[in-house]
This record gives structure tokens, C-alpha cells and sequence, in this order.
């Protein structure tokens, strides 16, 4: 068996029917990924006739003139097929060094260990350590069960299991304040909505205001319009933006209004005609109840005008963009306005789109990053409360590997990494200042 070339639709064919294939394993991935400067590979070994195993494989030059190699969360291969992977990695460890490479870096789409929302170990379940041992064996450096985001792609996520659930299923899946918000916000009026690419700059606005807002570096409107022209046609990316609609929330709450109204002058109709057959004491208390709430959705019908006259009828609170392929839906990046964010709009976004995940027969939604470290005192931690209101699992994965083709290059690449984030991250503080 030998490693070698494939073209794009020999890759395609092989990897459409792999277990691990994730958008990260695509040619529309490695097209984008060209486009920012990288050069796409992909590769596989023939066993018989028939691909066994492959991957895409990105490049890159580094300051050093030689290259580094990545395989986003590949490779596409049984990981625990010893002898197979042996070969596999044997013709990476030629091809990387033939085409001048440091060194080849892998996260495998594996799961580690199984576990439950709470991110507690599942009994008996899911667990692929013997991947780590095989591949450690094999000369692979791992990054480590690291806790925090330290990786290029997240080693925890948060997912959900959606195949062939009804929406009240999904709801019923829920905890409590989730269900509560994502029904209010629909009689908010919170509308969800996909956009077409010449509103990508409304995304962008929400997502710079985010990043100011959260103190990270966001990618340019450039960025956003590639991935939209390499993926969005193939159905592999959606945007979705939330929007309330002033006028639609008013009139659901004139409508709330008028009810109560109703309800009081029919209850006091009734008490009038039949004192002696109504209970006292719960007429009066439901009537003060009821005239309460009618002096709160009176003060809420001014709110909301006073919003409307400042912001116009129709507002966008946030927006999130989607990857879809293969199994499953992810929720890639997103973020929302500060102004407005009492509204809570991500609960819809995202609910919005596990239903469609359901409704068009995906495995899994994919919240994806969390960290694992599941206590209060974690600064992430309300993230991943969010998250898991929704349900679902914690997924952990077995982590980031280096296949180090020439040690003294791979050292000083680290080294001189290393060095210029640290500068990066120093230039976007003091410039945020």
C-alpha cells in the first residue's frame, strides 16, 4: 500500500462515506483554505484497488522557508486498525518530508471519553484511548488533555442528539429557562431569518461589536464573503440573523391586554349575577391579579414604543453562522448587539436551527466550543450553562497531535510561534486601549 495523490473527486467519493467526515474534510473547505494561502492536498492509500484510508491535508511555508502540515480533524481512517494506521502514517511521514515539511499536526474527530450534559464520565460508555495509545506509538507528540481553548479546533464541545425528534421533543429536551425564553421570545416577536451574501456586512457589524464587546480579534468582511462564495452554494453554510419586529410585539401584547380585559369584565359578570355561588376571596385576589398584569403590560406597550421610536420597527439583535455537512449541523461563530441583548436572541437562533437539523435528518446539532472545566469560578462557564440548557451531551475529543518530521526546524517553528502570538495578542491589547 502506497500513499499517494488523489483528485478531488477520488477524495470526495471516499471521504462522503467516511464515519469521521466533518465540513473540516471537504474540497470546499480546501478550496476556501487555498484562498487564504494555504495549498490543498489529498491524499490516500490504496488497498486492492479501493481507498482504506485518506485525508485532506493543508500547507503552508513558515518564516523558516519549510512548510507545516495540518489535517483538519482528520485523518479519515479506523483509528483503532494498528496496521493500517502504521501504513498510513508511514507514507505521511514521506510525503510531509518529500514536500519539505516540519511536521504534520491532526485533531481527530474522535470522541475520548463518552459524557453526559454535566460533563460527567458516562458509565460504560464510548471511550477511545486506545486511539491515543496507537497514535503515541507511532511517534505522534500530543498536545495534551488540555481544559481550556488552546487548540486550533476545540477539544470540548457541546452537542446534541436530534435525529428524528418532533419540535415538542426538542423542546421537552430543554431545562426549564430555556423553554421559557425561547417561548417568550416568540411572542416577543423575534423573527430568525437567512440572509443573502449582500447582507454579510450586517453579520460583520454584529460580529465586530461582539469581538470590541468580548475582547477577540474577528475576522475581516473578506473572510466572511469567502467562505459565503466557496461554501454557501453546496448548502454547507447558513446565515442566520434575529430580528424583532416592534410592531408584531406590540400587537401581541395589545392583544395579551385586551384578553385580560375580557376575562376580568366576563369574571365580574358572573360574581354580579351569582355572588353567592363564587368563592370570595379568589374572585378578589384573581381580579387584583389580573389588573396587575394589565398595569405591566401597559408599561411594557410604552417600553416597547419608546424602542421602536429609537430603533425603528425592525431590529437585527444577532445573528449566527452555520456549517452543515455530512451528520451534522454546527454553530461555527456568531454574537449580538449589546443595546438590545434583554432579548436574548441566541436562544431562537439556535433553536431555529436544531429544529431544522431534526426536520432534515442530521444526527447531531453541534453547539461546538466549550472548555472543560466545569466549575463556577470558570470565566466560560455561563457559556457552557447556555449550552446545556438546550440538552445534549459534553463532547470530548482525544485531543491535538504533532507528527514531527525534522526535530530542529519543528523546535524553532514553536519557539518562533510562540513568540509572535504572544506579540499579536500584545498589539491587539494595546490598540484596543
Amino acid at each position: 500500500m502506497i500513499l499517494e495523490d488523489l483528485t478531488k473527486e477520488e477524495f470526495k467519493h471516499f471521504a462522503d462515506k467516511s464515519p469521521l467526515i466533518t465540513f473540516h474534510q471537504t474540497i470546499e473547505w480546501g478550496n476556501l483554505k487555498q484562498q487564504q494561502g494555504w495549498t490543498a492536498h489529498y491524499v490516500g492509500l490504496r488497498h486492492n484497488g479501493e481507498i482504506v484510508a485518506g485525508s485532506l491535508l493543508l500547507s503552508k511555508k513558515t518564516p523558516l522557508k519549510l512548510k507545516m502540515f495540518y489535517a483538519p480533524r482528520g485523518f479519515l481512517i479506523d483509528y483503532h486498525d494498528f496496521e493500517l494506521l502504521k501504513k498510513f502514517t508511514k507514507g505521511i511521514k514521506e510525503y510531509v518530508k518529500r514536500n519539505k515539511g516540519i511536521f504534520m499536526k491532526i485533531d481527530p474527530y474522535v470522541v475520548y471519553q463518552e459524557r453526559d450534559n454535566l460533563g460527567n464520565i458516562v458509565e460504560n460508555g464510548i471511550e477511545n484511548k486506545i486511539v491515543v495509545s496507537n497514535l503515541k506509538s507511532l511517534g505522534y507528540r500530543h498536545f495534551g488533555f488540555n481544559v481550556m481553548q488552546e487548540t486550533l479546533q476545540p477539544r470540548w464541545m457541546h452537542t446534541l442528539n436530534v435525529k428524528g425528534k418532533s419540535v415538542d421533543e426538542l423542546l421537552k429536551m430543554t431545562d426549564s429557562k430555556t423553554r421559557q425564553i425561547i417561548r417568550k421570545n416568540e411572542k416577543c416577536a423575534i423573527i430568525t431569518r437567512e440572509i443573502h451574501k449582500d447582507e454579510l456586512e450586517i453579520f460583520k457589524k454584529v460580529m465586530q461589536h461582539t469581538s470590541d464587546r468580548r475582547d477577540f480579534i474577528d475576522r475581516p468582511l473578506s473572510y466572511y464573503q469567502s467562505m459565503w462564495d466557496n461554501l454557501h452554494d453546496s448548502g454547507m453554510l447558513k446565515v442566520l440573523l434575529a430580528e424583532i419586529h416592534f410592531d408584531l410585539y406590540l400587537e401581541n401584547l395589545e392583544n395579551d391586554k385586551k384578553l385580560l380585559v375580557q376575562e376580568i369584565e366576563i369574571r365580574q359578570k358572573k360574581h354580579d349575577q351569582n355572588p353567592s355561588k363564587m368563592n370570595e376571596k379568589k374572585f378578589i385576589q384573581k381580579q387584583k391579579e389580573d389588573k396587575k398584569e394589565i398595569s405591566r403590560l401597559e408599561k411594557k406597550i410604552e417600553e416597547i414604543k419608546a424602542l421602536k421610536e429609537t430603533h425603528g420597527s425592525v431590529v437585527v439583535l444577532g445573528g449566527i453562522l452555520f456549517l452543515i455537512y455530512g451528520n451534522e449541523v454546527l454553530s461555527l461563530n456568531g454574537g449580538s448587539f449589546k443595546e438590545l441583548m434583554q432579548f436574548q436572541s441566541a436562544y431562537t437562533l439556535h433553536f431555529e436551527m436544531i429544529k431544522y437539523a431534526a426536520t432534515y435528518g442530521y444526527d447531531t446539532y453541534n453547539f461546538y466550543g466549550i472548555t472543560g472545566d466545569f466549575r463556577e469560578s470558570n470565566p466560560l462557564y455561563g457559556l457552557y450553562l447556555f449550552k446545556r440548557g438546550f440538552g445534549g451531551q459534553v463532547t470530548e475529543l482525544i485531543g491535538e497531535f504533532d507528527l514531527i518530521i525534522n526535530k530542529p526546524f519543528y523546535y524553532l517553528y514553536k519557539f518562533a510561534f510562540s513568540s509572535y502570538k504572544k506579540l499579536k495578542n500584545f498589539r491587539h491589547h494595546l490598540f484596543q486601549k
